[in-house]
């Protein structure tokens, strides 16, 4: 099984590409919470890193895993240049759980969040033909259950990024929000968001557009799958405008298959 926590596309990607490669199954983080899966032999964990570490988001719902504790477990880190603590911090919470994790790498795809600084996450496309060597290599180390660990050590510039006031600082910068203005109620952002964090609400005010609005519920993780995936440019970062041609989604990925179960 690959378990994968995606907010555009990028670990959805490669987790499918394992599972291909493997035979194995896909699942998002969050139902995969829901099953047992102690019976699984191998078990895959592809998540990004953010601020040099795991998403909170993964970093919460991990321990609910149910594993199988004699099973081949490996991390996959897509990031936009450095992992950071991403994988060594899922490890330690694994070990807790009495399960030891063989096989760890990191991958480099476009930055999303670089659409919070005013870059264009189009723009860094050219990585997948550079790193196509490394998901090769990657897919044939899984398949042949090989145990390594790299770029799995504890990180200084992830502990720093993890202070309280850097991480207030983070919260200010990536949480996104919503712009009623623009917002139609289409819904797209409630499917996409991985955390189920987002619901139609009822407008105070309606208007011709729509009598609902998006509103973003307490638990946001910053993937920013809502910001990249809203079709009216609704969801903004920081009172920046939210420009379409700097929306991102894996080439690969559809929106639709962002979409969680209802």
């Amino acid at each position: 099984m690959v378990i994968y926590f995606s907010g555009t596309g990028n670990s959805l990607a490669i987790a499918r590409a394992i599972a291909e490669a493997t035979k194995d199954q896909v699942l998002p983080l969050v139902e995969a919470v829901r099953q047992d899966l102690s019976k699984e032999k191998r078990i895959g964990l592809v998540y990004p890193s953010y601020d040099f570490n795991a998403p909170p988001a993964v970093r919460n719902l991990v321990p609910r895993l149910k594993l199988n504790p004699q099973a081949y477990v490996f991390i996959i880190i897509p990031c936009g240049a450095q992992a950071g603590n991403s994988s060594w911090t899922v490890r330690k919470l694994l070990q807790q759980k009495g399960i030891e994790v063989a096989y760890i790498h990191k991958i480099r795809v476009p930055d999303n969040s670089a659409i919070v600084f005013g870059r264009n996450p189009n723009d860094q496309k050219w990585k997948f033909e550079r790193f196509s060597k490394r998901l090769e290599t990657i897919l044939s180390d899984i398949r042949a259950e090989r145990r390594a660990h790299h770029y799995s050590w504890w990180s200084p510039l992830a502990w720093i990024m993890g202070t309280e006031r850097m991480q207030q600082w983070m919260i200010r910068t990536f949480r996104p929000s919503v712009n009623a203005e623009k917002c139609i109620g289409c819904g797209i952002c409630t499917r996409v968001c991985p955390m189920r964090n987002i619901a139609l609400t009822d407008r105070e005010t309606p208007n011709d557009r729509s009598a609902e609005v998006a509103a973003i519920g307490p638990h946001c993780t910053a993937c920013l799958a809502c910001l990249h995936a809203c079709p009216q440019q609704a969801i903004e970062t920081g009172n920046n405008p939210t420009l379409k041609e700097r929306q991102y989604r894996h080439p690969q990925i559809k929106t639709t298959d962002l979409f969680l179960r209802k």
